[in-house]
């Protein structure tokens, strides 16, 4: 079976992984591409993933790579990382009491053949109404700095969700289902 790779930093789409079986090795060297705003969102996922996977591929002339990028949208606007504890506060202000979209675009290129797929989930997530002190209190925990939509929905987070309609996993970070399925295609069997 060819080595496979994972393009990303991220414990949560490591850990992911790991929970379905598979081996493979991290590649934290992926670059973050913000050079593409102004896409519409699925799209801009699916092409920050692909630019990731591109970015590591070069060193494995025969390894499956997976890339993703994850994206909150509210109202039009995409939600990214927050940069500082006053805009997570914010962040966090405008989900309060509503629905967001939480979309992951995931790359699986295999770099001997040079094929790529790209693709992208959505999953619906509804925060509670969430109070200013309750905002200020979580964002000092620290979790929501590193988080796309400034919430875990895997940590201290999960407690500002009602409800999702769609792929929990997705909200994570990767979309396991969809993934495997990918995978499967390029000749990797998750069952």
């Amino acid at each position: 079976m060819k080595k496979i790779i994972l393009a990303s930093a991220s414990p949560r789409r490591k850990a992911l992984l790991e929970q379905i079986g598979l081996k493979f090795t991290v590649d934290a060297a992926a670059q973050e591409d913000t050079g593409l705003a102004g896409q519409e969102p699925h799209r801009l996922a699916r092409e920050i993933s692909l630019k990731k996977a591109e970015s590591v591929a070069g060193q494995y002339p025969d390894a499956i790579i997976i890339a993703a990028d994850t994206i909150g949208v509210i109202d039009g606007q995409i939600l990214g990382k927050p940069e500082s504890e006053s805009e997570a506060q914010a962040m966090l202000a405008s989900l309060s009491g509503k629905s967001h979209t939480v979309i992951t675009g995931f790359t699986v290129l295999d770099t001997l053949t040079g094929e790529a797929v790209s693709r992208s989930v959505e999953t619906i997530v509804h925060i509670r109404r969430i109070t200013k002190s309750e905002i200020k209190a979580y964002v000092q925990t620290g979790e929501p700095l590193d988080k796309a939509g400034s919430y875990a929905i895997q940590g201290l987070g999960a407690v500002l969700v009602e409800k999702i309609e769609g792929d929990y996993f997705n909200v994570m970070g990767l979309p396991l289902a969809a993934l495997a399925k990918v995978l499967k295609e390029f000749g990797v069997n998750v069952l």
